[in-house]
């Protein structure tokens, strides 16, 4: 990996993600860019809009300009800690801030392309707003997941570093994708346990076990020694309740493989793994 992004805002999961930036760097040599993104367009027109005909405009109009004064400030906060972080693992010389103005799944665009482009983005599973409506997730990390074609990390509120993986298979292009990437960034979990499961349906039992053995025969080629199981039962279940029994403390898998339509009628197992697994994800479409 040459580089990745890492979104960060003032909350406690953008010092996770912070920290499992400055990992993965340590482990890769990958530099780090460092993305924070001002999102004052919810303060502008709508606003004036809305209270200008009953209240006046005019006490509101200069308020954009302060916000975005204290956008400014809060930005040189969070590049000093982002510096002050790296520099304590000695890789101050990786990290590269960026401050901008807009809405970050349009943000990232700018560094998945050009002569260097983000191999992965690291997002947190919440926001600022983590304090409020604990039980959803944010807004922000399900958009940049299915906007991009990059590998999505989603840190968890607390950094774990990891040791036990599970890689979630089910055949599909993502699960492969995973595999894939497993590989190519093998330097990261050098002497760490793979473990690879696959959940079978009702009476499927051996297509699971055909689907696990294919994945197991290309992570050994890749110089891996995977520990698989076929798992029963409902996916997010099964999953999680592996994870949790086993230590895993990092999850791949792929990511929002049903039209928002069919989540809606019957739920998502990306999201409920999400909200079930307090350890990071790392997500594929």
């Amino acid at each position: 990996m040459k580089k990745l992004l890492a979104c960060i805002d003032g909350s406690l999961y953008g010092q996770t993600c912070c920290q499992y930036a400055s990992w993965f760097s340590s482990k890769t040599g990958a530099l780090a860019d460092m993305l924070y993104v001002s999102e004052l367009w919810q303060y502008e027109a709508p606003l004036v809009a809305d209270f200008g005909g009953s209240l006046g405009a005019q006490p509101y109009m200069g308020l954009t300009a302060q916000l975005r004064q204290i956008e400014e400030e809060k930005s040189v906060v969070i590049k000093e800690y982002l510096h002050e972080s790296f520099e304590k693992v000695g890789l101050g010389s990786r990290i590269v801030f960026h401050h901008r103005t807009g809405v970050l799944v349009d943000s990232i665009g700018e560094f998945e392309g050009g002569e260097s482009p983000a191999e992965l983005i690291i997002v947190g599973k919440r926001g600022e707003g983590a304090n409020m409506a604990k039980a959803h997730l944010g807004a922000n990390m399900e958009r940049v997941v299915r906007a991009t074609s990059l590998p999505c990390f989603v840190a968890n509120r607390e950094f774990f570093e990891p040791r036990n993986l599970l890689l979630a298979y089910d055949g599909s292009e993502s699960a492969h994708k995973a595999v894939v990437w497993l590989g190519a960034n093998k330097a990261a979990f050098e002497g760490l346990a793979l473990h690879v499961v696959s959940v079978a349906k009702a009476g499927e039992g051996d297509k699971a076990s055909a689907r696990l053995s294919m994945a197991e025969r290309a992570l050994v080629s890749l110089g891996f020694t995977p520990k698989c199981q076929v798992l029963t039962g409902i996916p997010a279940d099964a999953i999680s309740a592996y994870q949790q029994s086993n230590d895993i403390n990092l999850l791949l898998m792929g990511a929002y493989g049903h039209s928002r339509i069919r989540r809606l009628l019957i739920g998502s197992t990306t999201t409920e793994l999400l909200q079930r697994c307090r350890v990071p994800v790392v997500l594929f479409r």
